[in-house]
C-alpha cells in the first residue's frame, strides 16, 4: 500500500509546486505571457510533465485563482469564530475579505487581473467561493436572528443585501478608484442600521407586490 500513497502525495505536491511556480509568474510578468514552458523551466522540467498534472493551461489559471479566494475563504472563517455580538463577527468577516482584496489590488495587481478575469466570466471556482461566503454570512445572520440581534426575515436575503451593498469592498475584481466613496467603516455602519432596524413601508410604496430573489438574479 505505500507505494500508491506514495505516488499520490508526491502528485499532489507537484501540484501545489505547478501552481505556486504559476502564482509567482502572473504576479511578476501576468497571466497571459506566463507560458506553460515558462511554469516548466521554473521548475525545471519539461512542458508535456506539466500536462500530466493540468490538461490546460487554462486548467492552470484556474487552480491559481482556486488558491488566492481558498486563501480569503479561510481567512473569512477564521475572522468568524469569535464570541464577539454577532454584528461584530459579521464586520471581522468582511473586513478580513476587503483587507485582503486591497493587498491583492495594491501589491499584486498582475495577479489581480487574472481573478478579475474569473470573476466576470464567472468561473467554476469563483461561483464556489461566493458559496462559501454566502454561507459563513448566512450562518452568522441567522445565529443574529435567534439571539435577537438582527431583524427578522429571510436570512439569505439580508445575506444577499449586505453583500451586495459592501460589493464595492468585497469585490475581488475591483481596482482601486480614484473617485470618492464610502470607506468600509461607513458603509458598514449604514448596513448595520439595515439589519438591526426593518423600515416601514407605506402601502404606496410600490413594493407590494414585490418578490425575493436568489442572489445574482436580476
Amino acid at each position: 500500500m505505500r507505494e500508491p500513497i506514495d505516488r499520490r502525495t508526491g502528485s499532489a505536491d507537484t501540484r501545489r509546486r505547478i501552481v505556486r511556480a504559476a502564482t509567482d509568474l502572473c504576479r511578476e510578468i501576468g497571466h497571459d505571457k506566463a507560458t506553460v514552458a515558462d511554469i516548466a523551466g521554473r521548475l525545471s522540467m519539461s512542458p508535456a510533465n506539466v500536462y500530466r498534472f493540468f490538461p490546460s493551461k487554462l486548467a492552470i489559471k484556474d487552480a491559481v485563482v482556486g488558491e488566492v479566494l481558498n486563501g480569503t475563504a479561510g481567512a473569512a472563517a477564521e475572522a468568524a469564530r469569535s464570541d464577539a455580538p454577532v454584528l461584530g463577527r459579521l464586520a471581522a468577516i468582511l473586513q478580513v475579505i476587503a483587507e485582503r482584496n486591497a493587498d491583492l489590488s495594491a501589491r499584486q495587481r498582475r495577479l489581480q487581473d487574472l481573478v478579475a478575469v474569473a470573476v466576470v466570466e464567472g468561473w467554476p471556482v469563483v461561483l464556489a467561493y461566493d458559496d462559501r461566503i454566502r454561507d459563513l454570512v448566512r450562518s452568522i445572520i441567522g445565529a443574529g436572528q435567534a439571539s435577537g440581534e438582527v431583524r427578522t426575515g429571510s436570512p439569505m436575503a439580508l445575506t444577499c443585501c449586505l453583500l451586495e451593498a459592501m460589493d464595492i469592498h468585497l469585490n475581488p475584481s475591483r481596482p482601486p478608484v480614484a473617485t470618492l466613496r464610502p470607506s468600509f467603516e461607513e458603509m458598514f455602519r449604514f448596513c448595520t442600521g439595515a439589519l438591526q432596524h426593518a423600515p416601514s413601508l407605506s402601502r404606496g410604496a410600490g413594493l407590494s407586490h414585490s418578490r425575493a430573489l436568489p442572489c445574482g438574479q436580476p
